[in-house]
Parts: C-alpha cells; sequence; structure tokens
C-alpha cells in the first residue's frame, strides 16, 4: 500500500469550548455519537475492516529468542568507572556532561554540594517568571542535600560509587521515586510518598546519583505537549512560548535547561523522544523489555518503555546502560542477549545501511522538511548509505498503536473513573470518555495488526540496519493561554508532532532522537533513527557520530551549574 499523508480535520477546542465539548460527551445519545465520530477520525473504522491471517494474535509478540539467550547476571557496569578521550569541542556553547561534573568533583572544584545548592537556585529562579517554567512538581531540599553530602565525602575519600556519583538527575512524576508521592500528572494521585524506589530508580541510586526530585509531565501521559492544568505547563528552555512535547515534557526540559545532563523519562508513543527532539537533546527508547518497568505507573502495559534522556549520545548510553537489564519477576526482561556496554564510538555509521521511506518521510511542514534534507545529506557524508525502502498500511499502524495505548490506559483508570472522572484534566476527562467508545474486538484487531506489523519491520531489519524519519513532523507549537488551566483538544497538531514516534512502540523495537539543527528562532528539530531489536549501542553510536557535526545553540533558558 502506497503511503498516504491524512490530514486529521478535527475541531481544536481549548478553554470553555472543551468544558462544554466533554460535557455533551458524558451524555448517553451525544455522547456515543460525537465519541463514534471522534473514533472514526482516528482511524478505528479502518482497522476494524482489517483482515488478517489466522493465527495473527500472540498479544506480546516480540524479539524472545529462549534458544539463543538465557537470563543472566546483572551488574553495575564497568564502564560506568572510566569516561573514553574526548576532542575539545569548538563550539561556542555546549551542554555540560557527566564527565563534565565528575571531572569538576575528582579536581575539587565543585563538590556535589556546591551543584546542589546551584540546582535549587537555579529552579528558584526558573519559577519566577511569568509563566514560571514548571520544570518540576515536587522537591525535598532535605534529601537531596542529604545525597550531596553523602556524595560529597566519597570523591573526596576518592571512592565514587561512578561516574555518574554526584552527577544531577531529573525523574518522571510517572515513576517511584523516594521520599515524593507518585502523582502520575494528575490531581488526586500520590497523597501519600511512596516506600520504594522503582527499579530504574533504584539502580541509579546505586551508581550515587543525585536525584533531583519529581519532574513535570503531561497528565497520565496521555498528551504529547506536556500542557498539564494540574502543575502548569512545562515550557521549552529554547523558547518559553512553545510547548515541551510530552509526555516526559519535564525530564526533557531539565536536560535542555542545564538541569542535570541526564534525565529518567518513560515512552508508550513517543514520550521519550518527542519532547528530548523538542527540547534539544537526546532520547532513547529502548527495545521492549530491555529496561525493567517496576516501580512506574502501570499505564500502557505493551508499549511502555523506560530509557534516558539526555545532553549528548554519550550522556544517554550512561544513562541507559546505569538502568538496562533483567529483573527477576519482571518475565518481559529476562530473555535479552546481554547489553552491549561497550562506549559509543565515532563512526556509527560508516557502512550502515540507513532505509528511508520518502513518501512517508516528506510528510512534515516545510520547515523540519528542510533540515530532515540536511541530515539525510550528514548521514551519508558520515559512510551511511540510503535505501530506499516501504512500510505497507502505516495508517492501519497507527491505528492499531492508538487504539492498544488508550484501551490500556482506560482500563488503568478503571477503579479511579466513577469516583473522581471531574478530577482529571478536561481533555483527558474527554479522553477517557471516548475510550469507551472501543470493544474488545477492536482491541484484539489491534494486536492483529502488530503481529503483521512486527514481521514486516523484522524483514526490512535483513536488509538495512536502521530506519531514519524526521523526529516528529512540526516544531513545538505555541502554548495557547486557554489550554493552560483546562487542557485543548487538538487531533491534528496531535497527529503532526506523533507522526513518526508511535511505530516503534507497536513493535517494541529501539529509537532514538538527537538534534539535526535549527530553524528560524532557535527551534530545535531533530531526526529519528529506528534500529533492529537490542541495537541500542548501534543507535547510541551513529547519534554520536552525527552529533559532532551539529553545533549546539544555548537555549533561551539555561543554567550553569558548574558556574
Amino acid at each position: 500500500m502506497v503511503y498516504e499523508a491524512k490530514t486529521i480535520k478535527a475541531p481544536i477546542l481549548r478553554g470553555g469550548a472543551l468544558k462544554a465539548y466533554a460535557s455533551v460527551v458524558r451524555t448517553p445519545v451525544f455522547g456515543s455519537l460525537l465519541g463514534g465520530q471522534m473514533l472514526g477520525l482516528a482511524g478505528v473504522p479502518q482497522l476494524r475492516e482489517f483482515v488478517a491471517d489466522d493465527g495473527l494474535c500472540s498479544l506480546r509478540k516480540r524479539f524472545f529468542r529462549p534458544e539463543q539467550w538465557g537470563p543472566y547476571e546483572r551488574t553495575v557496569s564497568e564502564s560506568l568507572k572510566s569516561w573514553p578521550d574526548q576532542s575539545p569541542t569548538t563550539d561556542d556553547f555546549r551542554f555540560w556532561t557527566i564527565k563534565d561534573y565528575a571531572d569538576a568533583y575528582a579536581s575539587g572544584k565543585k563538590s556535589p554540594v556546591d551543584v546542589a545548592n546551584a540546582f535549587l537556585t537555579a529552579v528558584d529562579d526558573s519559577e519566577s517568571f511569568q509563566p514560571p517554567m514548571r520544570f518540576f512538581v515536587a522537591q525535598d531540599k532535605a534529601d537531596l542535600m542529604k545525597q550531596a553530602e553523602a556524595s560529597a565525602e566519597r570523591w573526596k575519600a576518592g571512592k565514587p560509587l561512578s561516574l555518574l556519583d554526584g552527577v544531577p538527575v531529573a525523574v518522571k512524576d510517572e515513576v517511584d521515586m523516594v521520599p515524593y508521592p507518585t502523582t502520575v500528572g494528575t490531581a488526586f494521585m500520590g497523597k501519600s510518598p511512596v516506600t520504594e524506589d522503582a527499579v530504574t530508580v533504584a539502580r541509579l541510586r546505586e551508581t550515587g546519583a543525585l536525584l533531583l526530585g519529581k519532574s513535570n509531565m503531561h497528565e497520565l501521559g496521555m498528551g504529547v505537549t506536556g500542557v498539564n492544568p494540574h502543575h502548569g505547563a512545562a515550557r521549552n528552555p529554547y523558547d518559553s512560548r512553545r510547548v515541551t512535547g510530552g509526555s516526559s515534557s519535564g525530564p526533557a526540559a531539565c536536560v535542555g535547561a542545564g538541569l542535570c545532563p541526564v534525565a529518567l523519562g518513560a515512552d508508550g508513543g513517543g514520550s521519550i523522544r518527542l519532547p528530548a527532539a523538542f527540547c534539544g537533546v537526546v532520547g532513547i527508547k529502548p527495545t521492549f523489555g530491555r529496561v525493567p518497568e517496576g516501580g512506574a505507573a502501570p499505564l500502557c502495559w505493551t508499549v511502555a518503555h523506560i530509557g534516558p534522556i539526555a545532553a549528548t549520545a554519550l550522556d544517554c548510553w550512561a544513562g541507559y546502560v546505569a538502568m538496562a537489564g533483567p529483573e527477576v519477576g519482571e518475565e518481559s526482561t529476562l530473555l535479552q542477549p546481554p547489553e552491549n556496554t561497550q562506549w559509543p564510538t565515532t563512526d556509527g555509521l560508516a557502512g550502515k545501511k540507513i532505509g528511508i521511506f520518502r513518501q512517508w518521510t516528506s510528510d512534515t511542514d516545510a520547515d523540519v522538511q528542510a533540515i530532515f534534507q540536511k541530515a539525510l545529506a550528514q548521514l551519508e557524508q558520515s559512510g551511511a548509505e540510503l535505501v530506499d525502502i516501504t512500510i505497507p498500511h502505516l495508517h492501519l499502524s497507527r491505528v492499531a498503536h492508538l487504539t492498544s495505548i488508550i484501551s490500556e490506559m482506560g482500563a488503568s483508570q478503571l477503579k479511579h473513573v466513577a469516583e473522581h472522572l471531574k478530577e482529571y484534566g478536561v481533555d483527558i476527562q474527554l479522553n477517557l470518555k471516548l475510550i469507551e467508545g472501543l470493544t474488545a474486538s477492536d482491541y484484539v484487531q489491534a494486536q492483529r495488526v502488530r503481529d503483521q506489523t512486527i514481521a514486516q519491520m523484522e524483514s526490512l531489519f535483513e536488509e538495512v540496519d536502521f530506519i531514519v524519519t524526521p523526529a516528529t513532523g512540526c516544531l513545538p507549537p505555541i502554548i495557547h493561554p486557554n489550554a493552560e488551566s483546562v487542557g485543548e483538544s487538538d487531533l491534528g497538531t496531535l497527529d503532526r508532532i506523533m507522526r513518526f514516534a508511535p511505530l516503534a512502540n507497536l513493535t517494541g523495537h529501539p529509537a532514538i532522537t538527537f538534534p539535526a539543527g535549527y530553524a528560524e528562532g532557535n527551534v530545535p528539530v531533530a531526526i529519528q533513527l529506528i534500529g533492529k531489536a537490542w541495537s541500542e549501542m548501534e543507535l547510541l553510536s551513529a547519534a554520536h557520530t552525527f552529533e559532532n557535526h551539529v553545533k549546539r545553540e544555548k537555549p533561551q533558558k539555561h543554567w550553569d551549574l558548574l558556574a
């Protein structure tokens, strides 16, 4: 099937209009009619018409090869004890990296306590703007300083736990971290602090990372702008009028603003990669099952991934290695090959075959397309070969992902909806009511499409090493004032932002986004590479190679914690 660009024509609803529409949708008669129209715009009727091969419905088909691998014992990588040699950058601006923090601590020029104090001052400053940047939703100064003092003692004794010891790391408010509650971006969840770290947070804590607090997110992860009516809209450090992307809005904005070189995000439909792209930094969604989900809010079980957002590909690698690997009790993590913990190389594109479906990748706004074309030229100059490919039924795959993720999110909220429906943001209320129009058959059909799509992607990866796309179809939109306190419903913009992200969530393949350049006004534009299962190291090497050819620009809002 040839790719067909489809423009979703739906009303943009904000403020009072959104409230009125949501109230009508809650009525039995009009709700059914309007809900059916919205599901029609999303393509659900085409999903219902899909005729699958008999037997296509594994629900959790992935890349597990028990005949090749078995469970293995995970240890903290020795690679996190020393950083590879790096050529000094000639750029006027660069983000501070994990290595910069480690070097400052090792030399005694700075201590983790200095950095913690500088961070607290920076966050206070960020909240003084009108409107505030809203990077964080919860902080505990006493806990932060306790961590910093312990790290400073280790560095003073010459016994840091790893290169990450004392390095500031933000954590998305979807993932449990002591001593904070987990609100998942809502107004009513997380009334009490959690008593145990999520697996990934515990692993970061083992490295000595300075865990900063709970960072803002789009409510329930059910959106990709980062506009949250309860905690405030996280704002883009490159242009505070614009969205950060979401749902890992706060983590990406923190990295872009210089508050940390790495952050923990979560990705069910682009929620690591999209905000990383909009905030001018690097984000990787690992292979499904590569990073444990234990302690993350159970929102969308079959498409969910945890991974790092970081200033550079090397920082992203360090965050990934710190978190990745099997976890007893999480079946989906147990049958995976050992992680490749070698550092990314600077020849990660040489000899690589990169697939491009040009009809699909050309479906962007003009300013994104111009930078994407330059990026393609740079890929070739770095030694890669572009190979034309076709990915059939992309529209159907997109609908299958949408049906899967919103069905699972709807199921995750069943215990809350009856009592708390009106406590969600109005846009989330609307989404939760629309989900009621989906059926069990719709969900099963989505999994049958998923099986077909996985098989198609696995076939393509016999021919190419990566698949390249723009990271998004548009620049980060301007935050509309009427959306800040209520939320918004803008399906057309949602589709343009997400155009290239959900495929890798549906299939479980790893994918990375990294800066490719800047549009007028210093607005970041990124590209995406999708890789073979378990090819995180290859993706990070490709990004590391590419970023050496991109001059990074300083964000409008940026804080220097090592000054």
